[in-house]
This record gives C-alpha cells, structure tokens and sequence, in this order.
C-alpha cells in the first residue's frame, strides 16, 4: 500500500536527520523525534528505520538512471537505503541497542563497532554503549545551523515580537529530559 504525502514526508525526515549522526556516535530514537519538532514519536521514527529498504535493489541501476533501465521487474529504486542512512547509529533511551529479531542487535553492535563505538555486553545479553562518551544529542540538525536566525529575524518583522517556543504546528518544543524520553517510550510499548 502506498504512504500518505504526510506519511512519505516523515519518512524522508527521518531518514535525512538520521544521515546528519556523524560516524562513531549514536543518538536516541526520541532525539531524532524531537530534533524532527515531534518528540512525541519515537516509536514511528523506530518504524521509519525498521523499513528502511536495502541498497542491493538498487545495485543494477545507475546514478544517471534512478529509475534502474534495464533493472529486473521486481527491482526498485529507493533514493533512501541501509548504505546512505547510517540506522545503526539509532539506539533506546537506556542506551541499549533494541532486538527486533535474532541477531539483529548482535549485528548492530558489530556496525557499530566497526565505526569505533565501543558497545559492551552484559550478563543478559543486552548491548549498549555510553552516552557520555559517544551519545550525540544536539539542539537543532547541523543542516539547520544559521536556518534559525533566519525564522527569528522574519518573526520579529512580521509579528512585532520575539519567536515562540513551538513547533509548526503550535505545539510546545520543551527540551525534553533523558527520562522524559525514556516515560514516552515506556508508553508507547
């Protein structure tokens, strides 16, 4: 079934945002929520990532053709892939690596690992890594540095006033607590 264009929008949010996380760092799935101005949906960002669709259908076309020419019927072009977003920079608020299924987590370790990201393992099982050594929780994306001057100066000219703090939709944008985070996954399970 195809996305909704709101659908399909957040998606591609996410899957760019995802793609600002340098190498060798991690954040949270609600960091990316709430740098996206809806700190409300962790869960969907963890979504947006279970689907993120593999590069090898992309493997037969070329960077002049997305379409794929000559590409097998069953082949699709996705402009977004596991080769150019870096999910597994993605992990929960506690700062373990999530399963989703046998030896996902395992194998998000060893990504992880091999960017220099140390990820221990402890007596259950469970992988996680440090915050306070690899954790990246900016304020805003590095691709909206200077964006926010921006909105600020055309703000305060049409409105006559400073900005607010909230979101396109009206919302409060309140910086959220790790354990705010952590409430608003615990209930979104």
């Amino acid at each position: 079934m195809p996305r909704t264009d709101e659908a399909e929008w957040w998606f591609n949010a996410v899957y760019e945002a995802v793609q600002e996380i340098p190498r060798g760092r991690v954040t949270t799935y609600g960091h990316i929520a709430r740098l996206l101005g809806y700190p409300q949906r962790a869960r969907q960002v963890g979504v947006c990532l279970k689907h993120l669709p593999s590069n090898n259908n992309n493997s037969s076309s070329s960077s002049s053709n997305p379409a794929g020419a000559g590409a097998g019927a069953d082949e699709v072009y996705h402009h977004f892939h596991t080769d150019n977003v870096p999910w597994q920079r993605v992990i929960n608020a506690k700062g373990t690596i999530s399963h989703r299924g046998p030896g996902t987590a395992a194998h998000q370790a060893a990504v992880l690992r091999e960017e220099g990201v140390r990820v221990d393992e402890d007596a259950m099982g469970e992988y996680y890594v440090d915050f306070a050594q690899y954790g990246w929780f900016p304020d805003r994306l590095p691709s909206e540095e200077g964006e926010e001057e921006e909105e600020e100066l055309s703000s305060d000219e049409y409105e006559g006033g400073e900005g607010d703090d909230t979101d396109r939709n009206g919302d409060r944008n309140g910086d959220m607590t790790r354990e705010e985070e952590e409430e608003g996954e615990a209930n979104n399970t």
